[in-house]
């Protein structure tokens, strides 16, 4: 084995769930479309609400006397529906990979506060500071956690996309990701990198546990599953996005994602304001006052991730009642044996080329001790 190998072997090990079955289920179904390298297609796509989304019956007159958490919002909960039904993973019709997000199914839930933006890089060193904790990228790997790596590449670091020179195969997402030592929050490109200026922007290299560490030091969790779809519907029923069923609304983008040519270096046009991921609360907020719930960056739910589990659940056609995902933790169906987590929202490297998952019905998973710098998260209570 070379050393590109070994580094190969390594960056695999450590990013490959972190892209989510949007990035790792698209090689499957991409070959069989002939759509290898991305094609140029319009962003001017709308959907009619499916017949399966049923009104949304809002929770009333549960809002909390006491006053609003700083920086939280009111989400009522109620009975939804949940899912989709779209059949293409990007809006260029690469079919079939959206299956593990439906059926659209009957939701209870129960109302609850949240935060109204994803967790900052100012409130993640409030609680660095106030705790001293570290964060699985700034911490080594032991060869238990990794055994197929070779001793001198576990390296504390974190996978950052790598744009490439030219349009190339989509089959293969290791030619836009790298694993770099040194990267984490506070390095978020690498080990020269800084926070000088991005306060305001969401922390990123986060792994499960890191969110829920923050979590819980702020009094707070993590949203369910189905706790974060209600909210981010604002309330309306079988929407696209979460703000319509256009992506551009008067001409105009609605979150921060990619559009022009992906994953080609200044690709990203940059025409809903940013080439890269954004400060928080840049586009109007959804019905219940959330910023971001599209786009920007992706965002860690509680439940595991099974590609089953809406089956599952909707089994007999009743209402779920404040779903928690699987009881135990399923391994994935890749045959890499890894512990998913679900993502949720989509982030700035969100496509209708490819990934277009800031649908808002769709998922995204990521390994659980795996964080990006397209992946952060928000708290709920």
């Amino acid at each position: 084995m070379n050393q590109q190998q070994k580094k190969t072997g390594l960056i695999v090990a450590v990013t490959v769930c972190v892209l989510g079955f949007a990035y790792a289920g698209y090689t499957t179904v991409a070959s069989k479309n002939n759509n290898d390298i991305a094609l140029d297609c319009p962003d001017e796509n709308s959907k009619v609400i499916s017949p399966l989304h049923l009104p949304t019956i809002e929770n009333k007159n549960n809002k909390p006397k006491t006053a609003a958490p700083s920086g939280m919002v009111w989400i009522p909960g109620g009975e939804f529906s949940m899912g989709s039904d779209v059949a293409d993973e990007s809006l260029c019709s690469v079919k079939g990979i959206t299956k593990d997000a439906s059926p659209i199914h009957r939701v209870y839930v129960d109302g609850f506060w949240m935060d109204e933006a994803e967790v900052t890089n100012d409130q993640f060193a409030a609680f660095v500071k106030a705790t001293g904790y570290k964060t699985v990228a700034e911490i080594r790997p032991t060869a238990e956690e990794l055994p197929n790596v070779p001793e001198e590449f576990l390296i504390a670091g974190s996978a950052i996309f790598k744009p490439t020179p030219n349009k190339v195969d989509l089959n293969n997402f290791l030619q836009w990701w790298d694993f770099v030592g040194g990267t984490d929050w506070k390095h978020p490109l690498g080990p020269t990198s800084d926070l000088k200026n991005k306060g305001n922007y969401p922390v990123v290299h986060i792994a499960y546990e890191d969110a829920v560490a923050y979590a819980k030091w702020a009094g707070k969790r993590l949203a369910t599953e189905a706790e974060w779809e209600f909210a981010a519907r604002g309330g309306k029923e079988g929407n696209l996005y979460a703000w319509g069923n256009t992506l551009k609304v008067d001409g105009k983008y609605q979150a921060n994602i990619y559009e022009g040519t992906f994953p080609v270096q200044e690709g990203d046009s940059a025409e809903d304001g940013f080439a890269g991921i954004a400060p928080v609360k840049q586009y109007k907020p959804n019905g219940y006052g959330l910023y971001d719930v599209g786009g920007n960056v992706w965002e860690w739910v509680q439940d595991w991730y099974s590609e089953t589990y809406y089956a599952e659940i909707s089994e007999g056609g009743k209402v779920v009642r404040n779903p928690q995902g699987p009881e135990t933790a399923p391994y994935d169906s890749s045959g890499n044996n890894e512990l998913k987590r679900v993502h949720r929202g989509g982030s700035f490297l969100c496509t209708s080329e490819y990934c277009s998952r800031y649908m808002v019905g769709t998922r995204g998973n990521g390994e659980i001790k795996s964080g990006a710098n397209h992946l952060g998260f928000r708290c709920v209570k």
